[in-house]
């Protein structure tokens, strides 16, 4: 296959295994689901597509070095994101954490196509259930790894935080270090931390997306309350969701519906909030590979990255006070 990447542009993948659990009917559901979640699909946001994201995470693992075992972990490693992929964390409870896909990873994976596919090239799907067993796919927060690697270079050129060369360029200038990435020029490494934390700022962690966020949440929870939805309609892609909430005529589903919109205001209102929010935060420190081969993290390298990371952090921990205002 040739396949032509936003990020990584062209690229010839030939491994069979590879080409397979591409054409899964488990990794196309993902072409309908937005990692974005409301906000790609009202506008807010640049549509990126779980599908995009897994394949980019493959390219990426491959870019370094990575072994086929880790490039299928890292085409798997979204395949049991729900429709509206984030949202649905604030569903169930899990705005901070945000890891109800890899909580049900395994129970989700056992019904898909993909354990057949595997299991005709020799495979077992449980193998690649737990991505901390490939470190270039994942590495705990904040060091860098593919998958954080991949949403924020995607995402930062559609939030206008990037231009093409910056991310080509700091392509460039990654390496995998044993078994994790690094800068290997601290003027990388710089671009990556500062920059990180401003896409979690405009998106990932905006006052505003998190707002929208609860909003849709609190619409989808009145939706499997009342049946207008099911548990299936979960585990399918966005619009087709989105169309069945629109569509049942309760007045209460409809009233929170009509406010998730690109014109509704949100205001930080300690004394009469609408509701309290909290989401997770992302910022990482991206290891430095020094000339001497050591790997040393940014912030001991440049104390005003560290002193603006920790004051980041800081101002967004804890429950946001929101009320919602809606359109005019």
């Amino acid at each position: 296959m040739n396949y032509q990447d936003d990020v990584y542009g062209f690229v010839t993948i030939t491994e069979p295994v590879l080409l397979d659990l591409m054409a899964s009917a488990t990794l196309e559901r993902l072409r309908g689901v937005m990692q974005h979640g409301i906000s790609a699909l009202i506008g807010i946001t640049q549509p990126v597509t779980r599908f995009e994201h897994s394949v980019g995470v493959m390219l990426l693992v491959r870019r370094l070095g990575g072994s086929v075992e880790e490039q299928i972990a890292a085409l798997l490693h979204d395949a049991s994101h729900t429709a509206f992929s984030h949202v649905m964390d604030y569903v169930f409870d899990g705005h901070d954490s945000q890891s109800y896909h890899d909580e049900e990873k395994e129970a989700f994976l056992s019904q898909t196509d993909i354990p057949a596919i595997l299991a005709q090239h020799g495979r077992s799907w449980r193998d690649y259930l737990h991505e901390e067993n490939f470190p270039l796919l994942e590495q705990p927060s904040p060091r860098l790894c593919a998958d954080r690697l991949d949403y924020f270079l995607r995402d930062a050129q559609g939030l206008g935080l990037a231009t093409a060369v910056q991310v080509q360029t700091t392509l460039h200038h990654l390496a995998a270090v044993d078994g994790r990435i690094a800068a290997t020029t601290l003027e990388a490494a710089q671009w990556l931390g500062y920059t990180f934390m401003d896409a979690d700022d405009a998106s990932w962690a905006n006052f505003r997306e998190v707002g929208l966020y609860e909003l849709t949440a609190q619409a989808i929870r009145r939706g499997l309350e009342i049946g207008a939805i099911t548990q299936a309609d979960i585990w399918g892609v966005d619009e087709p969701l989105w169309v069945k909430l629109h569509a049942h005529p309760d007045a209460a589903l409809q009233a929170t519906l009509r406010l998730v919109s690109p014109d509704t205001r949100f205001a930080w209102d300690e004394a009469n909030p609408t509701f309290l929010v909290s989401t997770k935060l992302r910022a990482i420190d991206p290891d430095v590979w020094l000339d001497n081969g050591c790997l040393v993290a940014l912030s001991a390298l440049d104390p005003e990255f560290a002193r603006r990371r920790t004051a980041y952090l800081r101002s967004k921990q804890g429950k946001w006070p929101m009320r919602v205002i809606p359109p005019a």
